[in-house]
């Protein structure tokens, strides 16, 4: 049985009904904690807070846009209201745009991962830190992703949005370091969930996505590997350590993983490709 590191802790995690905050919610709750997951839809909500409490967890759920504060608000004190307060805040809500270059994808599409990924995570940041500078405690983790430390052609909109996701987290820290708050970056990493095999593409680009299905083979994670990480980082081993910008996969794990490629099938471990399922979009440039 998993130690209880977490126990009688009140955990809020954003885009928690499927896929990695799933797996964080689930690993949390394992470790003894009470947890809050938010989605838009609230259906899947409802059927992942159901899911938890039948596994005999303390869980409840809220429909929720991140991009609307209001809601991010209502978010908070619906976790005060049912469980009297709030130890850690999991800014795992995001989206990711078409492949293709940036002015062809249509300007919704680029501007929904914005107001997601960037004023999703401001939003939740701030609400947290209120109740977190008011006790003094708590532990604030956002979440960072592919590209967030350069530029990464064709994915501009996602990648553009973790690095200010990373320089917004550092700068918090520093401007917080002394509050008794711990706030951290988290790249997990390549993740096996609908994220990464269900990708949107657009019209002429669909064959650039192949290589991501041979790249997920080898790097990829099932999602309860960066949840391990995500608990970690909500624990108590982390106190006092406020700034951390922590990555799943790292140099060291890529290069042992290629290395080790001959062997996975004597190992039996998988070497089956990503399914991956790409749908067109069509191009905002006229006559493209």
């Amino acid at each position: 049985m998993k130690e209880l590191i977490l126990k009688d802790k009140v955990a809020v995690i954003t885009g928690g009904s499927r896929g990695l905050g799933l797996a964080i919610a689930q690993t949390y709750a394992r470790a003894g904690a009470k947890v809050i997951i938010a989605s838009r839809t609230l259906r899947t909500v409802t059927q992942a807070v159901d899911s938890l409490r039948a596994s005999g967890y303390q869980a409840d759920g809220l429909a929720c846009d991140v991009a609307d504060m209001n809601q991010v608000e209502a978010l908070a004190q619906h976790a005060i209201q049912t469980f009297g307060r709030i130890d850690i805040w999991v800014n795992n809500a995001g989206l990711s745009a078409p492949y293709g270059p940036t002015v062809h994808i249509p300007s919704g599409d680029f501007l929904s991962v914005i107001n997601t990924n960037i004023i999703g995570t401001y939003n939740g940041s701030v609400v947290a830190m209120k109740y977190f500078l008011a006790q003094k405690s708590g532990k604030l983790i956002n979440l960072l992703g592919r590209g967030d430390t350069g530029a990464i052609a064709m994915q501009n909109a996602y990648t553009s949005s973790k690095v200010w996701v990373r320089n917004f987290t550092k700068a918090l820290a520093k401007e917080y370091k002394n509050s008794g708050v711990d706030i951290f970056g988290f790249n997990p990493g390549l993740v096996k969930t609908e994220m990464l095999s269900n990708v949107h593409a657009m019209k002429g680009y669909e064959d650039q996505m192949n290589p991501l299905r041979f790249i997920a083979m080898l790097w990829g994670n099932e999602a309860n590997v960066p949840a391990e990480k995500a608990l970690w980082l909500a624990s108590s081993a982390t106190d006092g350590k406020s700034g951390l910008m922590v990555t799943v996969l790292t140099t060291q794990m890529m290069i042992l993983r290629l290395l080790g490629l001959p062997f996975r099938k004597l190992l039996n471990q998988s070497t089956e490709l990503l399914e991956l399922n790409v749908t067109s979009v069509e191009s905002a440039v006229t006559g493209d």
